[in-house]
């Protein structure tokens, strides 16, 4: 792992107790409610479907809630990430929630390997994702190695133009892009000290991100023989990306009335890959 990668990961590390908290993803809450899903499952599984007795992977999963609303839906799930605390956080929830899944701590590009080269009917990301990653060609690679034949993929992710806009506080009045929003080699570094949810201070506060293009995304997939059969862009998001923003009441954020129609800010992507 490089020192960029090692740098988020001490990061994510810091995240975890903060992000288990009420005010974070609330993993309390998810435990005392056995039927609690979580808000991003909830809102995927309309294009995800039915996964009942389906073996999802999910990769970048931090410490597991939206893999353990996958098995809550019937799906037997395994979760996988780089950090060890966080999956240990992972584990306590399956744990004390009485879900069973299985949570391996992995590298995402060393996951075939760590895997033993088992392969799954369905590899979730989640939200927020793939700007953690380096290189998105080899990330199709992975996908493609964790999949049976006749399986999918599906992502919900932040779109790349959204990374690339200035969301400083100097430029809440305007949407600017600042940022590339092709990948490139060297990330984009950032030094905050606060998560974007829950309270709490990091102590390790540098991080690094890189941006994919639509097309850099999708020929990851497609140049693997994968067939894209879902795609769709979406103008409000799961948190506060751009200080104009506003929080609808289904828990959204959107920017304001005039300037909606202007950028997307998610996009949604399923991909199968073929039959035997």
């Amino acid at each position: 792992m490089d020192d960029f990668r090692a740098a988020n990961r001490a990061n994510w590390d810091d995240r975890v107790a903060i992000h288990w908290q009420p005010d974070g993803y609330d993993a309390p809450g998810f435990i005392a409610d056995s039927g609690r899903i979580s808000q991003v499952v909830t809102r995927d599984r309309e294009h995800v479907g039915d996964i009942a007795g389906l073996r999802l992977l999910h990769l970048q999963c931090h410490f597991g809630m939206d893999t353990l609303s996958w098995a809550r839906l019937g799906a037997e799930v395994t979760g996988i990430d780089f950090s060890e605390k966080a999956i240990a956080a992972a584990r306590r929830l399956a744990i004390e929630s009485g879900t069973p899944a299985r949570f391996v701590v992995t590298e995402l590009y060393d996951a075939p390997a760590a895997l033993a080269g088992e392969q799954f009917d369905v590899v979730y990301t989640g939200v927020g994702a793939l700007n953690w990653l380096p290189d998105i060609a080899a990330w199709g690679a992975v996908v493609d190695a964790l999949l049976v034949p006749g399986g999918f993929v599906y992502l919900r992710e932040a779109h790349p133009v959204l990374w690339s806009l200035d969301w400083k506080e100097d430029a809440a009045d305007r949407l600017e892009i600042a940022f590339p929003y092709f990948e490139t080699e060297l990330p984009v570094s950032w030094d905050e000290d606060v998560t974007y949810l829950g309270s709490g201070i990091l102590d390790h506060t540098r991080t690094y991100e890189w941006n994919h293009g639509l097309a850099e995304v999708m020929s990851a997939l497609t140049s693997r023989g994968l067939v894209i059969d879902h795609f769709e862009e979406h103008r409000a998001l799961e948190w506060k990306g751009h200080l104009s923003m506003t929080e609808g009441d289904d828990g959204l954020w959107r920017l304001p009335e005039g300037k909606r129609d202007l950028v997307p800010l998610m996009y949604s992507l399923r991909a199968r890959k073929p039959s035997a």
